[in-house]
Parts: structure tokens; C-alpha cells; sequence
């Protein structure tokens, strides 16, 4: 499978052009990148051609597929352009900024028979189907709450660079949408909504450091249709955070602090248990895309996922705005971006 690499804007890009090196299904063929010299010197780092002109890139019958790391802003015309073109497509999360702009790309995608699979790598972990599984089985009872921490040091000033040591970019809102909560947050958000299920309203509160223009520290209280309650942290400015996954319910509690997993419930009798295994990680989002194409193998990560997304995105963006709780139903009624 011939691929195009367009654009190195994001701080994945390089990651994701490792993963199709070492896929023994995909070869790297050309670079494209809206900025030139990035472009450039990527391409040479990559021993592959530079192409500054997106349409032949798209029009070149010898690429089958494209992996996009564009800023997020420009996520929707190139996606559609590439199914349009009749090329398959991975790309960064999130896939748009408004469930509106992820539906005319999917129904692109359809419409062009060929596939789409967005970044959402935390689902293919196994703490994330280990969390399922207990749920499944019923040793928590009914779920009743849920939080989700992820969070870094990447807006802390660090000697030669007063932002700290993201790219200076991922601090751009027309670009980027926003910060941490529509970046690093995204983790949170799509491992929360697979656990807990369909959202019924969301308040978030972000912060912002003086002269960003984005947030930097954030919160959201998701509201789910089971009626249980979510909390979502995340941030740039958090030197040593863990990551931090809690279920809580009825008959049980579930807790997960980077690699130390914790489950207290009656079936299992008194004190904190510690699983002697858990289930096999599932294909990374690059791989399983690749199957979905040479194999024709339904991807795990899907379409409701994706959605799910930036439907949360789109309500605490909102309820940011107005300073207040956002119903999800309200989203879903909004044609543009507001």
C-alpha cells in the first residue's frame, strides 16, 4: 500500500511515520506539508520525494492512502479531498471540531468506499479492555461515577523556551480548536464515553496562562444517560501526573494509576485485588487500518467512537463560552460552528 505523508504539523506525525515503516504492508512514498520547509526536511529525513502541490498528490494513481497530521482546521477539506480522490485515510484525533463537519466527512467516505481510521490508541490498550471486562461481568454493579487524568508538563516554561516544549503551534486556536482539553483531553473523552456510555450533558471549565489562547488546564462533569457522573482532568502544566482511571459503582471500585490496577468488590470478598492477568492489547489504529483495507477486518476503533468525540469537545467548548451546562441534544441540532 502506496501512502502520502501530508503534513508534519503534529507532534504524532513522526510517530506515525514509524509505525508505516515498520509495517510490512506499507512503503512511504512521497511528503506533502502546507509548510514547505518542514515539508522538506522531512521528506529528506524520510529518503522520499517532496511534493509541494497537494492536487498531485491526491491525483497520483499510485498513492492509495494518505496519513494526515495537518493542523486540525484543515482536517475536513483534506480528508473529504483524499476520499474524494478515492484515497484511504489515517489521521490524528480529533477529526473535526463539530459533529456537523464529522458527518460530511464520513458521508464522503462512504460515499467513496474508502476508509477512514482516526488515532484513538488508548482503546487498544489493556488496562482500557480489562476496565470493559469487569464492567461486563458485572463486579462493580451499576456504574455510578467515573474519572478520567491525563495530564503534562508540555506549557511549562523550560530554560530557551517560555511556552515549554510543545510546539508553539498547538497554541494556536484557529488552528488547533483549542488546548489541552481537545488535545490531551481527547484520551479522557473517548476512554470515558466507551466505558460509561451515551452522554446526556456536559459542564466544563478551562484555564487559560496569560497571553495564551488557549486553555491550559481543564475540567469537565460529564452527565451520562445511565445516570452516572464523569470527571475529566486534564492539562499542560502538571510536572509528574499519573495517568488515572476510576470506576465506581454499586458493588465496587476499579482503579488504575499507570500500571497499578486496583479492584475492590463483594464477589471477590474483602480488600483491594490485583489481577493476575490481563487480556492481549489489540492492534494500534494504524494497523488495524491497514487490515481493514488488505483484509477487508472490522476495525475496533469506529465511527460512534469518533463522534463521540467531539461531540463532548464541541459541548465544553460551549458550555466554556456561556458558563453554563451544555445538553448534548443541543449539539447535535447545530449545523456550523458557532
Amino acid at each position: 500500500m502506496n501512502v502520502a505523508l501530508l503534513s508534519k504539523w503534529h507532534v504524532h506525525a513522526d510517530d506515525y511515520a514509524r509505525q508505516a515503516n515498520q509495517n510490512g504492508q506499507i512503503q512511504i512514498k512521497v511528503v506533502w506539508d502546507e509548510n514547505t520547509d518542514r515539508g522538506q526536511e522531512w521528506a529528506k529525513k524520510l529518503a522520499v520525494p517532496f511534493e509541494q502541490d497537494l492536487k498531485k498528490v491526491l491525483t497520483n494513481p499510485n498513492i492509495d492512502a494518505v496519513i494526515v497530521d495537518t493542523p486540525t482546521n484543515l482536517h475536513k477539506e483534506i480528508i473529504i479531498l483524499s476520499a474524494e480522490n478515492k484515497k484511504h485515510i489515517f489521521t490524528e484525533k480529533v477529526l473535526a471540531f463539530t459533529v456537523q463537519d464529522c458527518k460530511e466527512i464520513y458521508e464522503a467516505v462512504k460515499k467513496n468506499q474508502v476508509k477512514l481510521m482516526v488515532s484513538l490508541p488508548r482503546l487498544t490498550e489493556n488496562y482500557y479492555l480489562y476496565s470493559q471486562q469487569v464492567l461486563n461481568e458485572g463486579l462493580l454493579g451499576k456504574l455510578t461515577s467515573i474519572r478520567c487524568r491525563l495530564a503534562h508538563n508540555g506549557a511549562v516554561p523550560i530554560e530557551g523556551n517560555p511556552n515549554g516544549w510543545l510546539p508553539k503551534h498547538f497554541f494556536n486556536k484557529e488552528e488547533c480548536g483549542g488546548g489541552a482539553f481537545i488535545d490531551l483531553g481527547a484520551h479522557p473523552i473517548y476512554l470515558t464515553n466507551r466505558l460509561a456510555g451515551p452522554v446526556k450533558a456536559v459542564t466544563a471549565r478551562f484555564q487559560q496562562q496569560s497571553g495564551d489562547e488557549v486553555d491550559v488546564n481543564s475540567a469537565a462533569i460529564i452527565e451520562y444517560e445511565s445516570g452516572a457522573l464523569g470527571t475529566i482532568e486534564t492539562g499542560f502544566l502538571s510536572s509528574g501526573s499519573p495517568f488515572q482511571l476510576e470506576l465506581y459503582g454499586t458493588e465496587g471500585a476499579l482503579l488504575i494509576e499507570d500500571q497499578k490496577i486496583r479492584l475492590k468488590c463483594k464477589q471477590l470478598g474483602e480488600g483491594w485485588h490485583t489481577p493476575d492477568t490481563l487480556p492481549n492489547a489489540l492492534p494500534l489504529p494504524m494497523e488495524q487500518w491497514v487490515n481493514s483495507i488488505m483484509e477487508g477486518k472490522a476495525p475496533t476503533i469506529t465511527e460512534s467512537d469518533v463522534l463521540g468525540l467531539t461531540l463532548i469537545n464541541q459541548a465544553a467548548l460551549l458550555s466554556q463560552a456561556q458558563g453554563r451546562r451544555v445538553e448534548t441534544a443541543e449539539i447535535m441540532t447545530i449545523k456550523h460552528k458557532v
